[in-house]
């Protein structure tokens, strides 16, 4: 974090004496207590400014929001001058470390964000920011990228200015966000020992990062709820103290060397419990069993609330319904799978987009009707749901650049229309923004598969399933997986796959690999009977060639081809 003092040359060429007992009495008084309550290190002093090293991005930005605050509350009003304004930079990086000091691009472009900020303001990169996000109450506004002086990559620059509201007034009680919102209070050690304080305080810091990927609801920052550690509150009090819907809480308890974590999301109006889980393991590696927790509560915690909000979406009257109820009415409808509710489902996004043209997510869920009209059903307008899905999945990320569920349609789409490089890229891009996201990761097996990258086909799906086991979608997952399996020539493997997948719902990539698979290992009469089914099926490709022509590699089409021709699928 870089600090400075805004006109200091002029303040003190003005009042030399007043300014510098001015500058001192800020520091003294707020900046530096305020550096040593979020844990900062002041590397050094520079007359006017300072350059401060902190370990996390969250108590940097903390530290140079709570400063600019204090230090612009304690001169309104004030007769004194002269009056000290700020201006802060802050950046993340590698740096070098020589005796009392610190150099590197992280260091050179945190003193160029300071420059380019107005006074009583902050300026962080984009890395920071992509840090902080969801962490922190305070509003930022983005300024594009900016070229600095002997930085040669751009710099994406986010604002935070006093000039905008970004907090309550003191004593009031926090309304309920327009988003869905939850508080992720401190797990509980409940073991008697002393070390797994910093085991439960981790997993709970680790959980709240992982939760706040997801950007259709609202996670409050750590230095809030932790607020309420060792402290007997209701739920209900809570919430309304918070201003959220649900809390995630927990505990840890630890007998020898085996370890038990219990987490429940509880909704605040009710008392509901709405989801619960616990995980009983050997404690041999912290880290990795604390990864391994938080990756599978972060994936459960929005399914789980997904289900929530799309019951309350549907009980309510059309004429109290916002934007985001007909979209939850929508996604409500689209997972029946059925063409009456597919088209309900359209009107939903549309009345959605009527009342609220900005949200992305309307046209998310219209590009994911379109393109699955393609798979589920037969229909003569294959290539133009197709191209309209295209446009609605770029339409939403017009709307919102990081909308995880547009990049992984998007994905799927590409992988269907043969740009397998964009597919995988569209999936890459969405599990880089929520490394949690099981969607993300089918999107991923899909268009490795067709690619030929059928090791990493299998890890993406396998990683899917993982994440989501229950998943809505999980027919086409496992049908996806025995895809990639039947290509690896594991042909047992893959009819188990594919006769899960047919047993939660009929689909016909699922039956294609069990026609093709049987006839592999010899079973005629199963492979012909898998061939009746997808040539009589609702929608699945009815000739090998229609079958094949999106696999990149020859041996990939011929070993499809093989299997098929012997189960009696025509070629043509």
């Amino acid at each position: 974090m870089a600090l400075d003092t805004v006109g200091y040359s002029r303040l003190m060429e003005a009042d030399e004496e007043g300014t510098h007992t001015a500058f001192k009495n800020r520091r003294r008084q707020i900046i530096d207590p305020k550096i040593r309550e979020h844990n900062g290190r002041i590397v050094k002093s520079m007359g006017d400014g300072l350059l401060v090293e902190f370990s996390s991005a969250v108590n940097a930005v903390d530290c140079a929001v709570a400063i600019q605050r204090s230090v612009n509350e304690s001169q309104q009003g004030s007769a004194d001058v002269p009056h000290i304004e700020f201006r802060i930079g802050i950046n993340i990086g590698d740096v070098i470390i020589e005796e009392d000091d610190i150099y590197g691009d992280g260091v050179n472009i945190a003193a160029r964000l300071e420059a380019s900020a107005e006074p009583n303001s902050v300026h962080i990169s984009g890395s920071i920011y992509d840090q902080i996000r969801g962490k922190l109450g305070y509003r930022f506004t983005e300024l594009g990228e900016r070229t600095f002086k002997n930085i040669t990559t751009p710099v994406r620059v986010y604002r935070f200015s006093l000039a905008v509201p970004n907090q309550l007034p003191n004593g009031s009680t926090p309304s309920l966000s327009a988003k869905p919102s939850i508080a992720v209070l401190a797990f509980v050690n409940m073991s008697g020992d002393p070390e797994q304080e910093y085991f439960a305080d981790g997993i709970t810091e680790d959980i709240i990062t992982a939760l706040s990927k997801w950007r259709w609801f609202l996670v409050i920052a750590r230095n809030s709820t932790f607020t309420y550690k060792g402290r007997a509150v209701s739920i209900t009090q809570l919430g309304k103290e918070l201003g959220v819907q649900y809390v995630l809480e927990g505990s840890v308890r630890k007998s020898g060397n085996r370890i038990r974590i219990t987490a429940q999301l509880v909704e605040t109006t009710s008392g509901n419990h709405i989801w619960a889980e616990r995980f009983d393991a050997e404690l041999a590696d912290v880290f990795d069993l604390q990864d391994k927790v938080t990756q599978h509560v972060a994936a459960a915690i929005e399914p789980a609330l997904a289900r929530v909000e799309i019951q309350q979406a549907r009980s309510k009257r059309p004429e109290t319904m916002a934007a985001r109820d007909h979209y939850l009415r929508g996604l409500w409808h689209f997972h029946q799978f059925t063409e009456h509710d597919a088209a309900e489902a359209i009107r939903q996004y549309q009345e959605a987009i009527r009342l609220d043209p900005n949200l992305a997510d309307p046209y998310v869920g219209l590009a994911r009707v379109h393109f699955s009209e393609t798979v589920y059903w037969n229909s003569d307008e294959h290539d133009e749901l197709r191209d309209l899905a295209l446009k609605e999945a770029k339409q939403a990320l017009q709307r919102d650049s990081e909308n995880i569920y547009a990049y992984y349609i998007l994905s799927l789409i590409w992988a269907h229309l043969n740009k397998i490089s964009d597919s995988i890229w569209a999936a890459r891009r969405a599990t880089d923004l929520n490394g949690n996201f099981a969607p993300g990761y089918f999107a991923l097996a899909v268009a490795s598969c067709f690619a030929g990258q059928l090791d990493d086909a299998l890890v993406a799906i396998d990683l899917a399933l993982r994440l989501s086991p229950n998943d809505l979608h999980k027919h086409a997952w496992l049908a996806q997986r025995a895809s990639v399996l039947y290509l690896l020539g594991r042909y047992t493997e893959a009819i188990e796959s594919a006769e899960e997948s047919r047993r939660i719902r009929w689909f016909h990539t699922a039956v294609r690999v069990l026609a093709a698979a049987h006839a592999q290992v010899g079973r005629r009469e199963e492979a012909k009977l898998a061939v009746k089914e997808l040539i009589e099926g609702e929608r699945g490709d009815r000739t090998i060639s229609a079958v094949i022509r999106s696999f990149q590699r020859k041996a990939d089409r011929e070993r499809y081809a093989e299997g098929l021709a012997k189960a009696g699928l025509p070629y043509e």
